[in-house]
């Protein structure tokens, strides 16, 4: 028969299981020190080198990419706030501010021909359009940064995803994947008709016409019956080239 371990027995396996936890505490905690005099390394570097690049990052949009990949892997947040050291230094919480506000005008201008989804592509070249006189190159990924800070707003500033297209919608409208389908459909020509939904998607002529008629009455398309085949195209300016839109060298 096996002999139950005693009294002394059970105390010293206790204090062995509560000097393994005591062990494994402080090697816990000595990392995490580790860790976090590291990451104060980081930042105090990250500090000096934004000192010396400050122009490069105000004036370069690729070099400005860099660098906010280099802030996110040290857990710093330079448009967390219009104030403080980033501000100061670089200004780069004005900046993405102020190019939001510019992003607002150019959704609203564009608006009444686009039903308020344009693509990210379009934002970018009618952004670049109206900052001309400032001299400030913008990218993509300053637009999308600056979108990131409008949803605070909440007026449903979004960026989605269609196909291989980002588009930017400024309106509360919520798109179904039947929407997204045709939207996709359409960038191939700017347009689709009820019979090619049908055809290209698998649809029936009522799920068809419904998706379509949805997307007009929300003001994401347009029609178009002078043909001579009869067939009505379904036009959409959000994923037409940026000049579909009337007056955007006035924007």
């Amino acid at each position: 028969m096996r002999r139950r371990p005693g009294i002394g027995g059970l105390q010293n396996a206790a204090a062995a299981r509560d000097q393994y936890r005591l062990l494994g505490e402080n090697v816990a905690k000595l990392r995490t020190d580790l860790m976090k005099e590291q990451l104060a390394t980081f930042r105090s570097q990250l500090e000096d080198f934004a000192r010396k690049h400050k122009n490069d990052i105000r004036k370069n949009p690729a070099f400005r990419a860099q660098f906010h990949e280099m802030c996110a892997k040290v857990g710093v947040d330079p448009l967390a706030s219009n104030k403080g050291f980033w501000a100061e230094l670089l200004g780069i919480g004005d900046f993405y501010y102020e190019l939001g506000v510019q992003i607002i005008e150019v959704c609203l201008a564009t608006r009444p021909h686009n039903g308020g989804l344009i693509s990210l592509d379009d934002l970018c070249k009618l952004l670049g359009q109206r900052r001309k006189a400032v001299r400030e190159t913008i990218s993509e990924d300053d637009c999308l940064r600056a979108i990131s800070k409008l949803k605070v707003l909440g007026s449903g500033f979004e960026v989605i995803t269609v196909g291989k297209r980002k588009l930017v919608r400024s309106v509360p409208t919520e798109l179904n994947k039947d929407h997204n389908e045709i939207l996709e459909l359409a960038q191939a020509q700017g347009f689709v008709t009820v019979d090619e939904v049908q055809r290209r998607l698998n649809w029936s002529s009522g799920r068809a016409t419904d998706a379509l008629e949805t997307l007009l009455e929300e003001g994401l398309a347009m029609i178009d019956d002078g043909h001579r085949d009869g067939k009505r195209r379904y036009w959409f300016p959000c994923v037409s080239s940026v000049s579909s839109y009337a007056g955007a060298d006035t924007l």
